[in-house]
Parts: C-alpha cells; sequence; structure tokens
C-alpha cells in the first residue's frame, strides 16, 4: 500500500522501517499499517459474493494478502479478477495506491507472490500424497514453460532469498518454504491434500497460472475435477 505522497504505508519519512519480523500476521499500532484498508477489502468482497477466505499481514510493513478460494477450475481467474478491481475501487476510498509488482522494494525484504494451491478430487483422498508427488514431478518437467508464464518481473523475487527458490532451479519439499513447490505438512502427515506452487508472482494473470497447473497436472482424459486455490500478496 502506497500513500499519495509515493511513500508506503507505514514507512518512515526518511529510510527504512526496522527489520522485518513482528509485521508478518502482526497486531499492534506498532507493527500493523492498513489493516482498516484490507478488511474493508475483505468486506467488500464478501458482499460480492467472492469466495474470499482470509488475510493476514505480510512480511514488509505496508504488505498485506489475501485468499481467493477453493475455487473450482476458472472460476478461480474470475474471482482473482474480480477481488482485484475491487481492490483498485477501494483503494480510492483511502487515497492509496496498490502495486502488485512482485518486488516494489528492493532489498531486505520479501517480496509479493500469488501462490497457488491446487488439488484434484484424487489428490485429497487417501492414497493422493503419490498422485502429488507425481504432479510435482511433472511441473518439475515444464519449469522453464511455468516460469515464463508466472508473472512479469518474477526474476526480481525469485532470487533464493526472501523464501522462494532460484527462479532457475525447480525444488520442492514438506513445510518448506524456500522451496519450487512446497508440500504442506498436513498433506504429508495424512499422505493426501494439496500442493502449493510458489513461483507465480502478485501480477501474474490468474488464468494463465491455474490454465497451465490443471494442464500440467491433470490426467489427459480430463476426468477428475480440478480444484485450485489462489492468493496474493499485496504490497
Amino acid at each position: 500500500m502506497i500513500k499519495r505522497d509515493g511513500k508506503v504505508d507505514g514507512w518512515p519519512d526518511a529510510g527504512y522501517p526496522h527489520p522485518q519480523g513482528p509485521f508478518y500476521c502482526g497486531v499492534g499500532v506498532e507493527a500493523v499499517y492498513g489493516r482498516p484498508l484490507a478488511e474493508a477489502h475483505l468486506d467488500a468482497c464478501i458482499k460480492a459474493g467472492l469466495k474470499i477466505s482470509g488475510i493476514n499481514a505480510e512480511v514488509m510493513p505496508g504488505q498485506w494478502e489475501y485468499q481467493i478460494g477453493p475455487s473450482k477450475g476458472i472460476e478461480a481467474g474470475d474471482e482473482m479478477m474480480i477481488s482485484r478491481y475491487i481492490l483498485k475501487r477501494v483503494c480510492e476510498d483511502f487515497q492509496v495506491h496498490v502495486t502488485l509488482d512482485p518486488k516494489p522494494i528492493p532489498g531486505d525484504w520479501n517480496g509479493a507472490g500469488m501462490h497457488t494451491n491446487f488439488s484434484t478430487e484424487k489428490m485429497r483422498k487417501e492414497g493422493g500424497l503419490s498422485l502429488i508427488e507425481s504432479a510435482i514431478k511433472k511441473l518439475g518437467n515444464k519449469h522453464q514453460e511455468h516460469i515464463a508464464a508466472y508473472g512479469e518481473g518474477n526474476e526480481r523475487r525469485l532470487t533464493g532469498k526472501y523464501e522462494t527458490a532460484d527462479i532457475n532451479t525447480f525444488s520442492y519439499g514438506v513445510a518448506n518454504r524456500g522451496c519450487s513447490i512446497r508440500i504442506p505438512r498436513s498433506t504429508d502427515a495424512d499422505g493426501y491434500g494439496y500442493l502449493e506452487d510458489r513461483r507465480p508472482s502478485s501480477n501474474c494473470d490468474p488464468y494463465v497460472v491455474t490454465s497451465k497447473v490443471m494442464d500440467t497436472c491433470c490426467d489427459p482424459d480430463g476426468k477428475e475435477a480440478p480444484i485450485s486455490r489462489t492468493d496474493v500478496a499485496m504490497a
């Protein structure tokens, strides 16, 4: 969130704020900036009938995230685009500019991504972990193809630092925020669930991302009904 004077909401007039740490999911005036705007956006999305499932303050002060989904198929793209429109409209009321740039502030800060959580019906049933691992291997085989479609300026974010994998390296792991694909701890423990593609940038086209994930991961006969959930960190 950027104020009309060009400064990030919550940042001092000169220099940088305190190092990241207390801001993520934070509370209190010393740690959180922009909650009224984030909650107004949440309320507007709920009233519009969108499947918005949460919000949280992010790692960088003045940065917030909201989650859309779970949504089925192309509906994920529809709801993400509508939520972005509503966000811009709400920002007018607060006289604040919002940027979806994947690395709006250079330096020792996390960037902004549109982490995409994905599963099929079979992945969510007993034994689904093997299907998830198979899908991850398919994603790895097409890593560069996906990266090329995952958003402009993403190379400034996917550096291998700040909870990202390097843009030229594909990796996956359990509960590992530094991997390309994360298997949630609960999915690993249960043996079924979903995967999280952490590579898409916050400014990506959600239709392109969800279609790429579905095309790569789903069986060619298309009999499985895919479910995707997208979330975006907004700065």
